[in-house]
């Protein structure tokens, strides 16, 4: 069971491939993720995405839907004992997605959506929430207000980079500094700062040499969750391999936050 008290104290780990690709791919990054949390004495949350409901192309995979993407997950969390977590895209998949994630993500582009918000409140788990591209840091005191008025404060909140021009990112770790007076836990989203939105035409394009240093910056400043999205051949990946990291670099980027 994930203890909410737990993530405020301790540094823990977001991480998985970007979207459900088969459970031969969940099974081999969760037990490859397993063991290096653990080397790093790191609590680790499993990620993938049921659905990738914002691609750049009506013609991208998007993952297996909520039902089956929440069989598979939920296959993960019972061969591996651990938490997991997905994104949910309308309030009417909140109680079900509910029933068996420890964290319910709400996506950057739909943060400020007070439905699912609500939704996502009212499932009593953990609610993280990404930081829209287009948003302040400090606006996100109304996306804070709607969960706690919904009656949960069970919150994370989650950087993940900012427009900067068209179909480029930068990370303000201005942003950062003040979500944190909101007295969450924050978590730096190490890859998907690294994204060049729509950046390859038909899908987004991006650059994981930025995560590293980025993990470290956020670390200095006392950020003490970060994601990653990782894959064990990002080249192959069929869904944000120009920013997921491989699987066998992960070990340095962790290395980076514990050492």
């Amino acid at each position: 069971m994930l203890q909410y008290e737990k993530l405020k104290t301790t540094k823990f780990i977001i991480s998985g491939p970007c979207v459900i690709e088969s459970e031969d791919l969940l099974f081999e990054v969760a037990e490859k993720m397993i063991y290096l949390t653990k080397k790093h004495n790191l609590t680790y949350i499993f990620k993938a995405s049921y659905d990738k409901a914002n691609r750049t192309s009506i013609n991208s995979f998007r993952g297996p839907g909520l039902i089956k993407g929440l069989d598979l997950l939920d296959n993960v969390k019972s061969k591996f004992n651990i938490p997991i977590t997905s994104d949910v895209h309308d309030a009417n998949e909140c109680k079900i997605a509910g029933e068996v994630l420890d964290i319910v993500q709400v996506p950057a582009f739909l943060c400020r959506q007070t439905d699912l918000l609500i939704a996502a409140a009212k499932t009593g788990k953990i609610v993280n929430v990404k930081k829209a591209q287009f948003l302040d840091g400090k606006d996100m005191i109304n996306v804070v207000r709607k969960i706690e008025e919904s009656g949960n404060r069970k919150i994370l909140l989650t950087e993940r980079g900012s427009m900067f021009g068209l179909g480029n990112l930068v990370v303000d770790f201005r942003q950062i500094i003040d979500m944190q007076k909101f007295g969450y836990p924050i978590v730096m989203d190490s890859t998907h700062s690294c994204q060049k939105p729509g950046g390859l035409g038909e899908k987004s394009g991006g650059n994981r040499e930025y995560a590293l240093p980025f993990m470290k910056l956020a670390n200095s400043i006392g950020v003490n969750g970060f994601f990653l999205e990782v894959h064990p051949t990002p080249e192959y990946a069929l869904s944000d391999g120009p920013n997921m990291i491989p699987l066998n670099k992960v070990d340095e980027h962790l290395l980076a936050i514990t050492h």
